[in-house]
């Protein structure tokens, strides 16, 4: 198994990182802010006006620590890596099972069949934990919409009914996702799931979240040899990671709403955190910022028991896991692909 690692965050504007034998060094106005010996890492994430040295970039490729860019507002921007790993054989089979749309179907399904699982699950333990604080109806019918889908997932039906269904489903569970707020709701109020830009402190809060999540998947995929960019739920357009995007649809309600959902009902994030523009775009402020980075980073600790595998593994290790799986699926070690079940 993998050993799990951090992933270094750094929002601070301005800051430099470079490299002093096997540590990287965090320097804010010219003084060190922080030194983090490379093997203690898989990745660097840096937010906005934050330079790195090429040093550190070739050294950082060699190490497979992966260092990504994106603008201070987690929009991706670019990426520096060393070689794919896997061999050609695993991506090549990847490519001709994107190219086969039963096949693709049998892997689309699954993940589907993972995402509304873990959706009805997050409204199941809100009813359990919070029935008296939230429309209980309404959540308790959007978990049987989520209940009566997994069960049309049970057939073998083409890529566009397999959309169609996950769409569906996903409409039902966001209409009750602001029920799920108990704390706030002047400051967090959820009208339904809007992105590019969020148009509110909900969505900007979720959208942030998919970002780091998006992060983590694509270079778990990526250290088992799959190519991102190929997927099956999510067919092939320029510019978009379709195979990351799949996975992390199992992921989204267990490492991203949930912990949306807790940062909020904790008062842990306030409303005084984000910011609107003239435009109707929502912003999060660099305290916030960092405070859900914080939280993340404590989340990805957490031990979970994988339900296929059935052993303990860290969150943060789970996009591997599953990463690991579809790469033994597509070699025919098994038989399909099992996706990531919240329990």
């Amino acid at each position: 198994m993998k050993k799990h690692l951090n992933t270094l965050f750094v929002t601070t504007q301005g800051a430099y990182l470079s490299k002093e034998g096997e540590t990287v060094v965090v320097k804010i106005d010219n003084e060190i802010a922080l030194l983090v010996p490379v093997h203690t890492l898989d990745g660097i994430v840096c937010f906005g006006q934050v330079s790195c040295s090429p040093y550190l970039m070739g050294f950082c490729a060699e190490k497979c620590v992966a260092i990504s860019f994106l603008t201070e507002n987690g929009s991706f921007l670019a990426k520096v890596q060393g070689p794919v790993s896997g061999n050609v054989l695993l991506r090549r089979e990847q490519y001709r099972r994107a190219d086969d749309l039963q096949g693709a179907a049998a892997i689309a399904r699954a993940v589907v069949t993972g995402k509304l699982a873990n959706c009805r699950t997050v409204l199941q333990r809100s009813l359990r934990d919070h029935a008296d604080k939230i429309e209980a109806d309404a959540v308790a019918q959007a978990s049987q919409v989520l209940a009566n889908s997994l069960r049309r997932l049970q057939s073998d039906y083409p890529l566009d009914v397999l959309r169609g269904i996950e769409g569906d489903a996903a409409n039902s569970y966001f209409g009750v996702f602001d029920s799920l707020i108990t704390c706030q709701k002047d400051a967090f109020a959820f009208r339904e799931r809007n992105r590019r830009p969020p148009l509110d402190n909900v969505n900007c809060l979720l959208s942030f979240l998919y970002t780091i999540v998006m992060h983590d998947v694509r270079a778990a995929l990526e250290a088992v040899g799959l190519d991102p960019a190929v997927g099956y739920l999510h067919r092939d357009r320029p510019g978009r990671y379709g195979l990351a995007l799949d996975i992390m649809e199992e992921f989204r309600p267990f490492m991203a709403d949930r912990l949306a959902l807790s940062l909020i009902n904790l008062c842990q994030v306030r409303g005084n955190g984000f910011s609107k523009k003239e435009s109707g775009a929502v912003l999060m402020e660099d305290d916030t910022r960092k405070t859900v980075l914080v939280a993340y980073q404590k989340r990805k600790q957490d031990e979970v028991v994988h339900p296929f595998i059935n052993e303990r593994v860290t969150v943060g290790l789970l996009p591997y896991v599953q990463a690991m799986l579809l790469a033994r699926h597509l070699r025919g070690d098994l038989d399909c692909y099992p996706p990531f079940i919240w329990k």
